[in-house]
């Protein structure tokens, strides 16, 4: 039975060897930080070498990594010879070079006998990723605050040639992004009513702690204040992959405003009280008032019910009608 076999034999029918920590020494090639912005990392692997793969500060937006392995030609005659190992618990956890390491098996497969093999990490439960023809995933759910944790390449068969020890892989790592983004809440305030309560609901979800950072699916998103305070609004935002994004609110006093609007001319009443010149939207309390245009000799007037929280525009129209006769 060929020695790749037998690891790999030992290691299904003892599965709780994964838990113990375990001494090697191994070539640890780079330590490669995998984050939502960063870009694919290209690191060469040799025979019995590895690389430690650690998380940047937020993880929020990844649900696995990717490595892609690239073999030579000159190791198809060997095909079996090497396996994969990976591992958590790392010490020391920053090697660099040629080092004896203390680490618990997480993996363990050999190397498919393929120029190009792939392999997904997940790193939560959700995560959506599945072994195909073309991609492994070697691991279950590796959480965030396992990391950092290694990969590495081990030769498992004997009698090789001299040379084989000269053949180097390429490992291509890169994160897998999930489809989300995050919303930050800036609440601006008026003057005169400073940190009073009010109620954000996105998406028809109540939000309970706008000062945290709102994880949401990409795309567009519904958002509702509500308020006793402050005037009511509604509003529609778009939340981009992997991308947090600031949305200020800017809390609005919920007494209502009339505008007007008319020809330079009109004279224009509110209640009796005359309009100043310069047509500055107008505050009112809730109620009944009467409007009324006055234009030479021509008066219009009107009664309008206004409410709290809303904003009144009343204009005069003057139309031109133009009509054809036989």
């Amino acid at each position: 039975m060929p020695t790749a076999i037998i690891f790999l034999v030992i290691f299904l029918l003892f599965p709780g060897i994964c838990l113990q920590a375990e001494s090697f020494r191994t070539s640890v090639e780079a330590i490669v930080e995998i984050s939502p912005g960063a870009a694919e990392v290209v690191v060469p692997l040799g025979i019995n070498s590895s690389v430690i793969l650690d998380l940047g500060a937020d993880a929020r937006f990844l649900r696995g990594i990717e490595l892609e392995i690239s073999a030579p030609q000159s190791w198809l005659p060997y095909r079996g010879s090497l396996v994969m190992i990976m591992y958590n618990n790392l010490n020391p956890q920053n090697a660099s070079g040629l080092t004896d390491m203390d680490g618990s098996r997480i993996a363990f497969e050999p190397l498919p006998s393929r120029l190009r093999i792939v392999y997904h990490i997940p790193l939560r439960q959700q995560h959506g990723l599945r072994t195909t023809t073309s991609v492994i995933m070697p691991t279950g759910v590796v959480q965030p605050v396992s990391f950092p944790i290694m990969f590495r390449l081990m030769q498992v068969s004997k009698g090789l040639p001299d040379d084989f020890d000269n053949t180097i892989f390429t490992l291509i790592a890169r994160p897998i992004l999930s489809d989300e983004g995050a919303v930050r809440l800036i609440p601006r305030f008026p003057p005169n009513l400073r940190n009073r309560p009010f109620t954000v609901i996105i998406n028809d979800n109540v939000i309970t702690n706008i000062s945290d950072q709102i994880l949401l699916r990409e795309g567009e998103h519904h958002l509702v204040i509500l308020s006793e305070d402050y005037r009511n609004e509604s509003r529609r935002f778009v939340v981009e992959r992997a991308k947090v994004i600031d949305l200020t609110i800017d809390l609005q006093d919920p007494t209502p405003i009339i505008i007007f609007e008319g020809p330079q001319n009109a004279q224009i009443f509110l209640n009796n009280t005359q309009i100043s010149r310069n047509r500055e939207p107008v505050t009112v309390e809730p109620g009944m008032h009467e409007v009324k245009f006055q234009v030479g000799d021509y008066t219009v007037i009107r009664s309008i019910n206004v409410q709290r929280g809303k904003t009144y525009r009343v204009a005069l129209a003057v139309d031109l009608t133009v009509q054809e006769e036989d």
